[in-house]
Order: C-alpha cells, then sequence, then structure tokens
C-alpha cells in the first residue's frame, strides 16, 4: 500500500502568507493530505456527488456572488450545503469578506477558513505547485545528487567506490551540490523527478580520511542547491574487464525511478579516470541529446552508416540563418 504524506495546514498558510479568519483547533494539528484543490459551484448549485472533503477548497468571486444571490434562507442553504460537508479548508480569495453567517457556520462544522489577496486561479495554480512537492511520493536513495551545467545527476554506486569525492571535484569545479548519501526522490507528476537532501543533512559531504565537510561553509552559497529535476542516473563501479561497456551510447538506457524512466549510464572506475570530467561531459552530451543532437547517430551517419540525420554541417548552417 502506498504510502500517503500531509502537511500541516499552519505550514501552508506561513508559506503562502494566508490570513486566518477562523480555526476550530491549532492549525498545526489540521493536516491536509490531498494536492488537489476545488472550487465548489457544483456542490454550491445542489451537485455534490462527487465531493471530495480531503481537498483545499477555493472561493472566488463568482462562487461568493453565487452565494449571496437570492432569498435570505436560500443563502443559508448554499452555505450549509458547502459547510455540512466539512472541507479540510476553505480558502477565500481576492481579500473578499466572507458574511457573518458563513463564519457561525463554519464554527458549528469546524471548518477553517481563510482568506488571500491573491486572485483565484493564481493563487490555486501555486498552492496545486506546492502541494505535488509537498505530497509527492517519495523514495530515498544512497547516492550523491548534483547539478552540473544546468543538468541534475544522480550518482549512485556501493561505498567507498569515490561518489563524495567526485562530487567536492565537481563543486570545485563550479558546479553545485544538492545532496551526499542520502538523496530524497519525489515523483512530482508523472514525469518529473525532483530530488533533494533531508533537512538535517544538507549541504554536509563526507570524506573518508577527513571528515564532514560542509559545502556551504567551504565554498560559498553558489556552490550549493537545495533542490533539481532528476536529468539523468549515472551508476560508478569498479571496472570489470570481463563487461562489455557501451562504447557508443546510441541507444540511451534508462532507470525506472518510482514509474518515471531517466536515461542512464554506467561509469568504470579506474584509476586514473578523472570522473568528474566524464560526468560534465555526460551532462552536455544528455543536454544535447534533449535538444536532438544525437553524436553517435552523427558518427554513424559520417561513416557512412546511416543516412537519417540531417549532416552536422547542414544542421549548424540552418541554425546559423535561424
Amino acid at each position: 500500500m502506498a504510502t500517503k504524506y500531509s502537511i500541516s495546514l499552519e505550514k501552508i498558510v506561513k508559506t503562502h502568507s494566508l490570513d486566518v479568519f477562523y480555526t476550530p483547533k491549532p492549525l498545526s494539528e489540521i493536516m491536509v493530505t490531498s494536492p488537489d484543490v476545488y472550487r465548489p459551484g457544483l456542490l454550491l448549485a445542489g451537485f455534490n456527488k462527487y465531493f471530495d472533503p480531503d481537498r483545499i477548497q477555493f472561493l472566488g468571486i463568482a462562487e461568493l456572488e453565487y452565494i449571496n444571490s437570492g432569498r435570505p434562507e436560500e443563502m443559508t442553504r448554499r452555505i450549509k450545503r458547502f459547510l455540512s460537508k466539512k472541507p479540510v479548508a476553505v480558502i477565500i480569495t481576492r481579500g473578499k469578506k466572507c458574511s457573518d453567517e458563513f463564519i457561525e457556520l463554519a464554527k458549528k462544522y469546524e471548518v477553517p477558513v481563510l482568506s488571500s489577496q491573491d486572485g483565484t486561479s493564481d493563487c490555486m495554480a501555486i498552492l496545486i505547485s506546492y502541494l505535488s512537492a509537498e505530497l509527492a511520493p517519495r523514495i530515498t536513495r544512497h547516492g550523491v545528487f548534483v547539478e552540473v551545467y544546468g543538468e541534475g545527476v544522480l550518482i549512485l554506486g556501493d561505498s567507498g567506490v569515490g561518489k563524495s569525492e567526485t562530487a567536492l571535484e565537481l563543486i570545485k569545479r563550479g558546479h553545485r551540490l544538492i545532496a551526499d548519501d542520502a538523496v530524497e526522490i519525489r515523483n512530482v507528476s508523472h514525469k518529473t523527478l525532483v530530488g533533494s537532501a533531508p533537512e538535517n543533512i544538507r549541504h554536509f559531504i563526507e570524506l573518508r580520511g577527513v571528515g564532514v565537510v560542509n559545502a556551504r561553509r567551504l565554498f560559498g552559497v553558489g556552490s550549493v542547491k537545495v533542490s533539481d529535476k532528476i536529468d539523468m542516473v549515472i551508476q560508478l563501479e569498479p571496472w570489470d574487464p570481463q563487461k562489455n561497456y557501451d562504447r557508443l551510447g546510441l541507444d540511451s538506457e534508462t532507470i525506472d525511478i518510482l514509474g518515471v524512466k531517466v536515461p542512464f549510464s554506467v561509469v568504470p572506475v579506474t584509476p586514473g579516470r578523472n570522473i568528474s570530467i566524464i560526468i560534465e561531459a555526460a551532462a552536455m552530451n544528455n543536454r544535447q541529446k534533449k535538444m536532438g543532437y544525437n553524436a553517435a547517430r552523427q558518427l554513424l551517419h559520417n561513416l557512412g552508416m546511416t543516412d537519417d540525420i540531417v549532416p552536422e554541417e547542414e544542421e549548424l548552417e540552418i541554425w546559423h540563418n535561424f
């Protein structure tokens, strides 16, 4: 069974600078578990078949005007129909005020009522993005996560293979550390993984023979980053002379993490190989592939083994004219 994550309403209020009209108990005790939000227009009109009380509800100008239209008894009936479902929280947007009757019924049904100065669409979009990250399915993998030339590179491998030392050299070369030893990976959409470090070990690197160092303190705030999208995975392993390693990179291998396929490469480690430079080249090559250029296919074309791509000279001319 998949783990269900939650976030306190207190954290949401502080992060998004929301005002509190009413709360039945401390916001720290009210937990939100759904990354989805809802505008309850259909419920207010009487259709309540698919209403989900776990979603934060938004009331904009249209919903408030509908609630306040008609006779007083109809207004009361609409508010009761909505609040009796006991949604986890209600956010009123554009800084609008709600009626005293609304607050009294919110107290009766113990529904938190919040307020935002933002427009309804903007506030919903921001909150959906935030909740998608905070409540996303996640796993923790042993490895190192760095940003190299704008690419999020997750480095995996057995203990002692040199992951942290490689990360340290990449930092010295101007790249940024996101996580060392433990990488928390979140599936924020069906095709996007975001990696970060647990807060209690963020910015620290363990170096055998030296000890633990703080990358942010040693190299400055420009050497670290809180989180990033995972663009590729590199597996470091001791060189195995009996194994055939990929020499062309014609077809990209992938690894499945939380249902998302990520480009994957195995890099053998031997004395004398500069793994940091290899990872830099791998990151730039991965970026070129995303932009539609595959060096291996270009080489095969130059050798006359395929004709299914635009020659490099013509491609450069196209870009120059563009």
